[in-house]
């Protein structure tokens, strides 16, 4: 594949900031995160969003919906109609700001999945894949760290028998029990459909439900390269906090050096021998 865009998350409050951090530091883009308050109340939040999110230009834009505790599948009726609704808001939302691409989850913050049914999460996650092409957003399902999308097993159906792109968390791989325990490798999560992975989520690993950056390349060497194995051309580098994300900056930047090596031009003296 051709060498990754590389894109940093909104954890800068001051957009200004976060746009000049960004083009500094040689970033392609922003993952911009929606959290539930941060959805639109009117037509006027709406605009503002769509103002705050047009001063990032020249850099792309994707979205991450972080929505704890909304889920597709809920086995309450009344709160799976309220999340449906939710996503669909968001749906409309990022294509009225011009978005492509939206990561959604399954079970995000949950300890449990009994209140949570498979066949009624399948339903919903494909109706709503549907719903979002015809806005022209491409709904990517990200793996997390437990539960259903934790397992590749399931995670597999889920992205087959929906049609949702993928977001490939490499954190969450590693800390998936499946993993740990080597009943799956990391590289079953995309193995069985490397078209629909559509981004990738980089750090060593989530502790705590926090982002480890890697302490070197070996760290994160051997799925950087899975990765790269594949045509996933949107690289987050999802740490909040400057110092850790540079860090992942470097390690991730010595990796695509080697990997996507600069094209051999030749000297100036090679140059003018060869037009004579």
């Amino acid at each position: 594949m051709n060498e990754p865009q590389l894109a940093m998350c909104n954890f800068i409050p001051d957009v200004e900031q976060l746009r000049r951090t960004a083009l500094d530091r040689g970033f392609d883009g922003i993952d911009w995160t929606l959290k539930l308050d941060d959805l639109p109340a009117d037509r006027v939040g709406e605009e503002g969003l769509r103002r705050t999110i047009s001063r990032l230009h020249p850099l792309k834009v994707r979205y991450h919906c972080a929505f704890n505790g909304v889920d597709l599948g809920n086995a309450d009726p009344l709160r799976a109609a309220e999340a449906v609704s939710i996503f669909r808001k968001a749906c409309r939302l990022i294509s009225r700001l011009d978005g492509e691409f939206m990561t959604i989850h399954l079970g995000l913050g949950r300890d449990s999945y009994d209140d949570m049914v498979w066949d009624q999460s399948l339903i919903a996650l494909g109706e709503l894949v549907c719903y979002a092409a015809g806005f022209g957003v491409r709904v990517c399902l990200e793996n997390l760290a437990s539960g259903w999308s934790s397992r590749p097993e399931l995670f597999e159906k889920l992205v087959r028998m929906t049609g949702a792109g993928v977001t490939f968390d490499i954190g969450h791989a590693r800390m998936s029990p499946s993993v740990q325990s080597q009943f799956y490798s990391v590289e079953d999560f995309v193995s069985p459909h490397p078209e629909c992975v559509c981004s990738a989520h980089i750090y060593h690993e989530e502790i705590d439900d926090g982002h480890v950056a890697p302490a070197s390349l070996e760290d994160l060497r051997e799925r950087l390269q899975l990765l790269s194995s594949i045509p996933c051309d949107w690289w987050v580098l999802e740490l909040r906090e400057e110092t850790a994300l540079l860090a992942t900056l470097d390690i991730v930047r010595e990796f695509l050096t080697t990997s996507f090596p600069a094209p051999d031009l030749g000297t100036a003296e090679q140059w003018r021998a060869q037009l004579g």
